[in-house]
């Protein structure tokens, strides 16, 4: 009877299998048409789906995210210190090495698909650039240049607006301003409609700095975490590029660019300073690389409080440096190029290109 039994889980086993496998496939192929992609699942299907999950864990004053992706590991530590005694033992049969095989791709293929249905497709829509009807080019170093002296003036600008030390509101004020910013860049983009926040503190803290995150978002919640123990004036324009995430903008160029556009629509000077002070470090990096002296000039033209602010990231970055910073960075930038972002970490940076091309078409940044 046991036999029948096993006989007759193991045929349902496979054919779980073979289904969840035809699946991915589905989704591959999927995957290759953005124009269908764009227009019924990452302003269709994803929206009402995001808007769902952070109705059912919004409302909760920690990240469900956090811990379950704690439970994962402790789980996958747990399989593998398992599998390693039983290797050590000599306990490992042909049979079980199968089954183990079966029941992690079983697993991956599950985790793979939800990743894609819940979040993961939005990799390949047409994006921003199409909404805006923007046509990024290979920019040259005048572009630069341009785009630098104009970022440097409004870095410096709202810098001055703020006062000499500047009053930080609290975790929960920025995260209802970045909201708040957001539905003043609903008047001008009617696509960055936000609704049901579900932004949380993350649990794992000073970690992320070790892992070089400072912020993130989990597919399967729907939650976007920040690491509140970065740089204070960072956080709102890293809260509005999580956000961004949130509503369907996978690509981090992209991420970074509809924070930009949120950031910038809000009343609050804080959220100018703490977005251009980002995009000018993104810009004059690029600069660097083509014209380093006029680079390091650019550098000297900032107001003594951002060069302060500059500084102090210089130190908080120095501070959390640690050896294994180098290969948790090559699995993420692998991680990047997997999901259409071919430059990988790089392609932050083609943040620079989509505002060249938005101040081009639009006169301003």
């Amino acid at each position: 009877m046991d036999i029948v039994r096993q006989k007759s889980y193991n045929k349902f086993t496979y054919y779980v299998l073979a289904v969840l496998l035809l699946f991915v496939l589905v989704i591959k192929l999927v995957s290759l048409q953005p124009g269908w992609i764009e227009r019924y699942y990452s302003t269709g299907i994803y929206l009402s789906l995001a808007q769902f999950f952070r109705i059912i864990f919004g409302w909760l004053p920690f990240s469900i995210g956090d811990i379950l992706y704690t439970i994962a590991g402790f789980y996958l530590l747990f399989r593998v210190i398992i599998n390693v005694r039983a290797l050590i033992l000599k306990r490992i049969t042909r049979l079980l090495f199968i089954k183990s095989a079966v029941r992690t791709l079983l697993i991956a293929t599950l985790v793979y698909i939800c990743f894609n249905l819940f979040w993961g497709l939005n990799y390949n829509r047409l994006g921003i650039a199409y909404q805006l009807d923007l046509t990024p080019a290979e920019h040259t170093k005048a572009d630069l240049k341009k785009i630098t002296a104009l970022l440097i003036q409004r870095v410096n600008d709202s810098r001055k607006k703020l006062d000499t030390s500047i009053k930080y509101p609290s975790f929960r004020e920025i995260f209802k301003k970045s909201h708040i910013a957001y539905q003043f860049a609903e008047k001008r983009f009617p696509f960055l409609h936000y609704g049901n926040g579900s932004i949380k503190r993350s649990l794992y803290g000073r970690g992320g700095n070790y892992l070089g995150f400072f912020g993130y978002y989990n597919p399967f919640t729907g939650e976007s975490q920040l690491n509140l123990t970065q740089p204070r004036f960072l956080l709102p324009y890293v809260t509005c590029h999580e956000m961004a995430h949130q509503l369907g903008y996978a690509s981090e160029s992209e991420a970074n660019f509809v924070g930009y556009l949120s950031a910038i629509s809000s009343p609050d000077v804080l959220f100018h300073y703490s977005v251009y002070f980002e995009l000018f470090n993104y810009a004059n990096q690029e600069l660097y690389l083509r014209d380093s002296v006029t680079a390091r000039a650019n550098y000297k033209l900032l107001d003594t409080l951002v060069k302060v602010d500059f500084r102090a990231l210089k130190a908080f970055h120095k501070k959390y440096k640690n050896p294994f910073a180098p290969i948790i960075q090559s699995f993420y930038d692998q991680y990047l190029k997997v999901n259409q972002q071919d430059k990988g970490i790089e392609s932050y940076n083609y943040v620079v290109g989509l505002l060249i091309a938005f101040q081009k078409k639009f006169g301003y940044i």
